[in-house]
């Protein structure tokens, strides 16, 4: 992706060697003139997640110590977004705590992507741009999928705002999963859609795609309530354990996902279909850089 948006920007990526030890300890060492520079480091948090988040902010303070003007962090997917709340005794709350190294790290600037919640945003004491791929998903579906008999569907209530966005952004209806949490267990089910699917194409809307359990149970129930055909989409294709299975098996027609996440070649199937968020990642750190406003990429 890095080479995609270097590609896009217009500018050559930068040189550093990054590697461990062999006691596991990371190195990073940048290998040109950085002093008085705005750097861009595009780099993810998903899976090796510590290692991925160590990285980052070993990264930081190597340009920190090397006199750079700013540090912007392009984070298309933020790690441990979901632990966002203390909604249980004796817990933490990662996605403070990570906010809380990469400020004191030494970052300037965090640019990301459809964060779990829009509160994350707050818990950096520094700007933070927060990108949306809605408007890549609408273009993409406009042009490759018939809406003149289609609907949004958010397999549950706390994604509704985020299907619902989509949904102005297509002009289409909205329909919502009713989805009950199972006593004693991490699963859930869904018992009820509430609005019209009979005969249309659903399109389900959603984040983050994990283990795939929830997605795939609201396509069974869609199918339960008539849709004639049901197509995916979510941001961040994290796609642990069985998820790829799960969805090959499933009623879904077509998964869209963004390449905020690298897609290796095991997790591949014909059903999933990855589509780049370079372009908007581009034309992001090109107006930071300028000191430009980013509303054209909500527009």
């Amino acid at each position: 992706m890095a080479e995609e948006v270097s590609r896009y920007a217009g500018i050559p990526l930068g040189e550093l060697d990054l590697f461990k030890f062999h006691n596991d300890n990371s190195f990073v060492k940048i290998k040109e003139n950085v002093r008085g520079a705005n750097v861009f480091i595009l780099q993810p948090t998903c899976r090796p997640v510590n290692d991925n988040l160590m990285e980052l902010l070993i990264m930081i303070d190597a340009f920190k110590r090397a006199s750079a003007a700013r540090i912007n962090c392009v984070i298309p997917y933020y790690g441990y977004a979901r632990s966002d709340k203390k909604d249980q005794p004796r817990v933490p709350v990662t996605a403070k705590l990570v906010a809380d190294l990469i400020t004191v790290a030494g970052a300037n600037r965090i640019v990301t992507m459809d964060l779990h919640s829009d509160q994350i945003q707050g818990f950096f004491n520094i700007p933070v741009d927060h990108l949306t791929s809605q408007l890549t998903f609408a273009q993409y579906f406009r042009e490759n999928i018939d809406l003149s008999n289609a609907v949004v569907v958010s397999p549950d209530a706390g994604g509704a705002h985020r299907a619902r966005s989509l949904a102005e952004r297509l002009k289409l209806g909205l329909a919502i999963g009713d989805k009950r949490r199972l006593d004693n267990t991490g699963s859930a089910e869904i018992l009820n859609i509430i609005g019209d699917v009979k005969g249309k194409t659903a399109i389900m809307f959603d984040d983050i795609l994990d283990t795939g359990g929830s997605l795939t149970d609201a396509a069974r129930t869609l199918e339960k309530f008539g849709a004639s055909r049901i197509v995916a989409a979510c941001v961040h294709g994290v796609l642990s354990k069985d998820a790829v299975d799960k969805i090959n098996n499933s009623p879904i027609e077509k998964l869209f996902i963004t390449n905020s996440i690298p897609l290796p070649a095991e997790k591949k199937s014909d059903k999933i279909v990855q589509i780049s968020i370079a372009e908007m990642l581009a034309v992001a750190i090109k107006k930071i850089h300028a000191e430009e406003s980013l509303s054209i990429l909500f527009r």
